[in-house]
């Protein structure tokens, strides 16, 4: 990693999530027949996290689901056999969609594309940490927790503790 600059330590990162929590209990008016689904790796530690902080909110568990989006990419070589993806039912409900970066919304579309292979949910949102620009599909996020400019050839890192070992989100230039 070459670090340009930190741009959320531990703190600010909880402080973020914590916000986003809130945010999605006011939008939906609670929680009442809402899911997290994460987008696998980071998407989903957050989608965890957020969960711990509603439940510390409103005393109220959320049911949380992980979602791997690439057999989905429209930019990535498939495998033989990649299927839709199960465990999980979203008819009917609200799901809020949670990844790290959003960044060209690829991943999101993809991430749409795999939840429509398993129902049809009521609504769809989307939750992201970090807000990057530079998008190529008209994709947005409904919960932020920073909106980051930055440079095509810049990369945002998000690491977190459950993957990374430590908390924090930098701009990382090529090297």
């Amino acid at each position: 990693m070459n670090p340009k600059a930190q741009i959320m330590d531990s703190i600010a990162m909880r402080r973020s999530i914590t916000r986003m929590a809130h945010e999605i209990l006011e939008r939906n008016k609670g929680l009442d027949g809402l899911v997290l689904v994460g987008i696998v790796t980071r998407g989903a530690r957050l989608a965890d996290r957020l969960a711990e902080r509603l439940m510390e909110i409103e005393g109220t568990k959320v049911e949380v689901y992980h979602l791997d989006s690439r057999p989905f990419r429209d930019d990535v070589a498939q495998t033989a056999g990649s299927r839709p993806i199960q465990g999980f039912e979203v008819t009917g409900k609200t799901v809020v969609l949670v990844d790290d970066v959003l960044y060209t919304g690829r991943t999101v579309r993809a991430a749409l594309d795999a939840l429509m292979a398993t129902g049809r949910p009521r609504t769809v949102q989307f939750a992201a940490l970090i807000d990057r620009g530079h998008r190529e599909l008209p994709i947005r996020a409904d919960f932020v927790g920073k909106n980051v400019p930055t440079a095509r050839d810049e990369k945002i890192a998000v690491h977190l503790t459950e993957v990374d070992g430590e908390d924090g989100v930098w701009i990382v230039g090529q090297p």
